[in-house]
């Protein structure tokens, strides 16, 4: 899999299982207490704006009416907790954050990590696209995340002020476009920002939710989990209804491992279990405490009132700062997800725009930017309130929840070795809590679920389009490749030598590239030395410098490079080229030409792919970014060679 868009412009020829990888962003020299700070105000955005909207959907929804009575406030209350305790704390937290690829996570490092040690192809057919269909949804959850949690945070102000219940929308309109407009700018500055503001978030709804509680100690009762089951036995339909409601406790689970390769396991685990969980609980149960003394605040806001008169004001503006930094990570996660596709092939290269010196993932992605703008602005204009967004919300992260069960099933089976009665009834409990939240939501399809499913299945249709379409385009041209030696011989005593280096872009380590055999044929002539280059990415995050080359002299000066980089990294060619040493004379970039093909698809009715993933392909190809830039190319030094190639 690769990194490029043309074929034979230096694409991974397949993924290097073997490198050992070093992982350079390692925690060891920073302080625990200050990466748990800045994991809670990175990581816990999503979920921690969850009791904005949570326990008010789950009472207030037309859908699966809930009596407010002891049984089902209780019941809702166990089944937050102990759904916190089982997807969070020890699915995500104890279980799946080790099985990191190098330090990295998310769905698309465990897809690498899976796939590159699963060795029967029978399986990693089916475990590549169950991971890439996770992936495909995370945009959609991207999508979703934004327009509900600060539509949500806004809302407060009918609830504070009902004058001002006609400016929520003019409001978050501004909010969301500030909010994107800013991200060319960079994270960095204001992520110094979010720990502290977080940290005072989740101190304010802890203390909330304490004296609410202190109001009506009853309701710790919730703690245990006969409440839950209690709660099922009472109506098992409209308990079952509800689970689409339940789940958005724990949306944003998922962000937990995702963003595990920025802070590290431990500062996350930490932060978590002593400070995030505690917070989220309480607050949950002081709204349940406030709904056991007035029912009629589950049809306004029960997080709102669980604050006096005069300090809901402020608090509107304190969890819209929460919905935006939750907002924040989601649109960086989305841009972090889309340069691991890209590099690992399922991607057209995009235009990546770096916005910190010294941080490597802190990068902006122009086109993602600006559509995930406009589907949000799409979002907020059509469902208009929180309510009617939380039907969409939920499918898109419960199915990427049950996805990760399956390649967790795939790690502690096959990677990890697990005795099938320690994983079997593990993995029953997963699916079991899985199984439940996503068919609960699938129900709320009607009603908004089937826009991120819609994302998904587009997003799934791009990515598998593209991949496949390489995967021909690639074999096509290998079907006339010749033998580099046979070439070697036959050039170099016939075709006049010029002064300098030539470059070829080559995808495959075998055969001599289009763009060689064209320069020869056009210009007839060869430069002193021929460096033929390959980069491959690896299924590994980081590539340490010692196994970044692999040079082989083929005499005659041509020479083979092969340059591994991880799917985190971005290729540099030219600073790579400085590096090489045992080549001759060192690299000079005035004294090198770099020759890249460019290949123009001709769709045609040979087997591989129906006729319009082949137009799609085509036009994905067309609209790719040049090679020059994505491999960092001198400008004023590449030459590109045209072809033309049928799928």
């Amino acid at each position: 899999m690769s990194a490029a868009t043309h074929p034979d412009n230096a694409l991974p020829a397949g993924r290097e299982d073997a490198i050992p990888a070093g992982h350079p962003h390692g925690h060891g020299n920073d302080g625990l207490v200050k990466l748990a700070i800045g994991a809670v105000g990175i990581v816990f955005g999503d979920i921690g704006t969850s009791p904005l909207y949570a326990f008010r959907e789950t009472f207030a929804n037309e859908h699966h009416q809930l009596p407010l009575d002891q049984t089902h406030i209780l019941g809702v209350t166990s089944l937050m907790f102990w759904s916190m305790m089982i997807v969070v704390t020890i699915k995500y937290v104890a279980i799946i954050m080790r099985a990191d690829n190098r330090g990295e996570g998310g769905s698309l490092a465990l897809l690498a990590l899976v796939s590159g040690r699963t060795k029967t192809k029978r399986w990693t057919a089916g475990i590549i696209l169950l991971g890439v269909f996770a992936t495909s949804l995370f945009y959609g959850d991207s999508m979703i995340t934004p327009a509900v949690s600060v539509l949500s945070a806004v809302e407060g102000l009918a609830v504070a002020q009902p004058s001002l219940g006609h400016w929520v929308l003019p409001i978050v309109f501004a909010i969301l476009i500030f909010l994107f407009t800013i991200q060319k700018q960079g994270t960095a500055k204001v992520g110094l920002f979010f720990g502290p503001v977080m940290l005072f978030y989740f101190a304010t709804i802890a203390t909330l939710g304490i004296l609410s509680i202190v109001k009506t100690p009853g309701v710790l009762g919730a703690l245990s989990p006969h409440h839950a089951i209690e709660f099922f036995i009472a109506g098992p339909h409209r308990a079952f209804l509800a689970l689409g409601s339940v789940v958005l406790a724990v949306t944003g689970a998922e962000a937990l491992y995702a963003d595990m390769g920025h802070f590290g396991r431990r500062p996350i685990g930490i932060s978590w279990l002593f400070f995030v969980l505690p917070a989220l609980i309480l607050n949950y149960m002081g709204q349940a405490a406030l709904l056991t003394r007035d029912g009629a605040a589950a049809l306004r806001s029960p997080f709102y009132l669980l604050a006096p008169d005069m300090l809901q004001l402020p608090l509107v503006f304190l969890a819209t700062a929460a919905a935006v930094i939750a907002s924040q990570a989601v649109i960086s996660g989305a841009f972090s997800v889309t340069q691991q596709a890209i590099q690992l092939g399922f991607v057209p290269r995009l235009r990546i725009e770096h916005t910190s010196a010294s941080t490597a993932g802190q990068i902006y992605i122009p086109l993602i930017n600006w559509m995930l703008l406009a589907m949000v602005l799409i979002l907020v204009a059509f469902f208009r309130t929180s309510s009617n967004l939380t039907s969409a919300y939920g499918i898109a992260v419960t199915g990427a929840m049950t996805i990760d069960t399956c390649l967790l099933g795939v790690v502690l089976f096959r990677l990890w070795h697990w005795p099938k009665w320690a994983a079997a009834p593990l993995l029953g409990l997963f699916f079991l809590v899985d199984g439940a939240y996503l068919t609960a939501n699938l129900t709320k399809i009607p009603d908004g679920g089937w826009f991120p499913l819609l994302v998904g299945f587009v997003v799934f249709t791009i990515l598998t389009t593209w991949s496949k379409g390489r995967q021909l385009m690639m074999a096509r041209m290998r079907e006339g490749a010749m033998p580099i030696k046979v070439f070697i011989q036959s050039a170099a005593t016939h075709a006049s030598r010029v002064p300098g280096t030539a470059v070829f872009m080559t995808s495959s380590a075998d055969g001599v590239p289009h763009a060689l055999l064209h320069n020869l044929k056009h210009n007839k002539v060869l430069h002193e030395r021929i460096m033929l280059l390959t980069v491959k990415i690896a299924d590994v995050p980081y590539v340490p410098p010692g196994d970044r080359f692999a040079l082989d002299h083929l005499g005659h000066g041509f020479h083979r490079l092969v340059l591994r980089y991880g799917f985190m990294e971005e290729p540099d060619v030219p600073a790579a080229l400085k590096l090489v040493g045992n080549c001759g004379e060192k690299f000079k970039m005035m004294d090198t030409s770099f020759f890249l093909a460019r290949q123009t698809l001709l769709p045609s009715a040979k087997p591989g792919m129906a006729i319009w993933r082949e137009k799609l392909f085509a036009w994905m190809l067309r609209n790719a970014e040049s090679a020059m830039e994505f491999f960092r190319l001198p400008t004023n030094r590449v030459v590109e060679l045209g072809s033309q190639v049928e799928i």
